[in-house]
């Protein structure tokens, strides 16, 4: 039995000596291209369970890095008489780089959270006559006061940031990781 006998028929249905010499030089067998043996079948999925078992003790290690890491050190953000009612600072909280938001709304009431909105990470502004925050990116909007969201793509609210005073002072103390 010949090579060509395991070729089918071209889809021109002339002869193989007839068919073009691009043809000739790379003969694929269609049926036969798309036929899968059961041992490659078996191979591409235990490599494909592998990987996804692999992601899933990669998050299991995170989680459980992250857990070890402990809560975040408690940080001054600024004194009490340095942020007047209606107001906003920003500052970063735990991480250099992890810019937060602090706003106050009342003599005794402050509320803080991460600055990234949660839909993809876009900066969001403090909007006092609206009683929100506003991500300018895609025109999301969060509740001033519960981080929440009202409008827009994002679903998932602002991390919110505890704080603490202490001796006049305000204090970053921990993050809270929040679902809707």
């Amino acid at each position: 039995m010949t090579e060509r006998e395991h070729l089918s028929i071209a889809p021109d249905g002339q002869p193989h000596e007839a068919q073009p010499r691009w043809r000739q030089d790379f003969p694929i067998d269609w049926p036969q291209d798309h036929y899968v043996a059961r041992r490659d079948f078996t191979k591409f999925m235990v490599l494909t369970s592998f990987a996804f078992a692999a992601g899933q003790f990669w998050i299991v290690a995170q989680n459980w890095l992250r857990e070890r890491r402990g809560k975040p050190a408690m940080q001054a953000i600024a004194p009490l008489d340095k942020l007047s009612v209606g107001k906003s600072l920003t500052f970063d909280y735990p991480n250099p780089h992890d810019a937060c938001i602090v706003i106050r709304t009342g003599e005794q009431r402050f509320a803080a959270f991460s600055q990234k909105c949660t839909h993809l990470s876009c900066a969001v502004v403090p909007q006092f006559e609206q009683r929100r925050f506003h991500c300018p990116c895609h025109n999301g909007a969060f509740d001033l006061e519960t981080g929440n969201p009202l409008q827009g793509p994002p679903r998932r609210p602002l991390p919110r940031i505890t704080l603490e005073i202490v001796n006049g002072t305000l204090y970053a103390t921990g993050v809270e990781e929040r679902a809707v």
